[in-house]
């Protein structure tokens, strides 16, 4: 029983050789090599929107397993806001609110100059004018009363950056349209192997971002054209930041605001470039490959599972699933599962619709998934359907170690 259960998750866990999409690499959640940590709470952005969609393309990565860390809502008292960072390979910032704890910062200054990974998402490089630390993470911030004082822009001009001292605001950005993004720096693992230049679905161009610039390597820039009303300059849009020992990615793409969807977070230039920039971030390389459907110069390209699929959406996909087949499917429904297990009344209902399909007609090997899934969430009432599959052949080993795990009663 063990060998066959263990080849079945063996053969579920197999990552696709050939990354057609970007969740084509997604492996179980349980598997990843590293932890990564959301900070998310309060934002000018909608971070309620955007913070589920960070966390579903770093775990369609098949690199991390996430948890988020929501701070108290704005003005309300933040002393208890205390994440153990250490935990975490590489920590998200989808973060632009109320101060943190003394306490809380000087814990975070020490875990990223200890070695640790930071992920800076839009919105985030605009927190924190005051927090000087924070600004030398970031490299280059915008908004909050940032002027002059802080840094100097950083402008590419005649084939090389500068530091212009110019006077003015920090942080601007025009209507948001579709851009291009010109890669600057060719060799660096986050993005080697990118098209030079490719086309960004709608978002804001940040511009004008200024700061100490300590450390910084711009990856990628993109032109802020004065007929949307951009500066004339090419701005940058993909940095890194080495601050002690800590590696941070920092990327002003990926506009959320309103309702979905966020072209700019389905952007696949977005989803691809997010992913290596944490992958770096955590481990100081990236193993991923570029996608085929990566953007080209003139062409947009969208991540077409972007928008969260309903758990009957999911089921359909899902049922004639077979070893050999890309496993976003199967990802979906662990996602699925473990952001409503503990939901009361919505798990009862999810757990109903898992015991139908198996009921149904779906494939062996979905169904062999689903009651893997049940081992770890399944009830009491999962347990008169699991009997039943332990008469097929195909299903037998399977139903039992879910009837094991949730009864505790283990058989030879």
């Amino acid at each position: 029983m063990k060998k066959i259960i263990l080849s079945f998750v063996i053969s579920t866990g197999i990552l696709g050789l050939i990354l057609l999409v970007p969740s084509c690499t997604q492996s179980p959640v349980s598997d990843a090599p590293n932890r990564a940590l959301i900070i998310s709470g309060q934002n000018n952005h909608n971070w309620q929107g955007s913070t589920p969609v960070l966390k579903q393309i770093l775990e369609n990565s098949g690199l991390f397993s996430v948890d988020v860390a929501q701070t108290p809502a704005t003005g309300k008292d933040m002393s208890t806001f205390k994440p153990d960072f250490s935990k975490y390979q590489v920590v998200v910032l989808d973060y632009n609110g109320d101060s943190w704890p003394e306490v809380t910062k000087k814990a975070f200054e020490a875990y990223v100059s200890g070695g640790g990974g930071v992920v800076i998402y839009h919105a985030a490089d605009n927190a924190f004018a005051d927090w000087k630390e924070y600004n030398k993470m970031i490299g280059l911030g915008g908004w909050g009363d940032r002027s002059e004082k802080d840094g100097p822009y950083i402008r590419w001009r005649d084939g090389g950056f500068v530091r212009d001292t110019f006077p003015g605001r920090a942080g601007s950005h025009g209507p948001q349209h579709a851009f291009r993004v010109t890669i600057r720096d060719t060799a660096h693992p986050i993005t080697k192997g990118l098209p030079a230049i490719w086309m960004h679905s709608q978002d804001e161009l940040y511009s004008e971002l200024r700061g100490p610039a300590e450390n910084l390597t711009v990856l990628a820039t993109a032109f802020a054209d004065t007929a949307n009303k951009g500066t004339g300059q090419h701005e940058p849009m993909l940095m890194t930041i080495n601050y002690g020992k800590g590696r941070v990615f920092h990327t002003a793409l990926g506009h959320a605001m309103g309702d979905a969807p966020y072209p700019a977070m389905e952007c696949v230039g977005f989803i691809v470039t997010l992913q290596r920039g944490a992958e770096w971030a955590a481990t100081g390389a990236v193993t991923q490959a570029v996608p085929e459907v990566f953007p080209t110069f003139n062409v947009e390209s969208k991540w077409p599972l972007f928008r969260p699929l309903t758990l009957a959406e999911i089921l359909s996909n899902l049922k004639d699933y077979k070893p050999g087949d890309t496993r976003y499917n199967l990802q979906d429904l662990t996602n699925y599962i473990r952001q409503n297990y503990d939901v009361g009344e919505k798990y009862a209902t999810i757990e109903k619709n898992l015991l139908q399909f198996l009921e149904g007609t779906g494939s062996a090997d979905a169904k062999n998934y689903i009651c893997k899934e049940l081992s770890v969430y399944g009830t009491d009432k999962a347990l008169p359907v699991l009997k039943k599959l332990q008469k097929n052949e195909e299903t037998a080993e399977m139903a039992r170690y879910a009837i094991e795990r949730i009864t505790g009663v283990y058989t030879n």
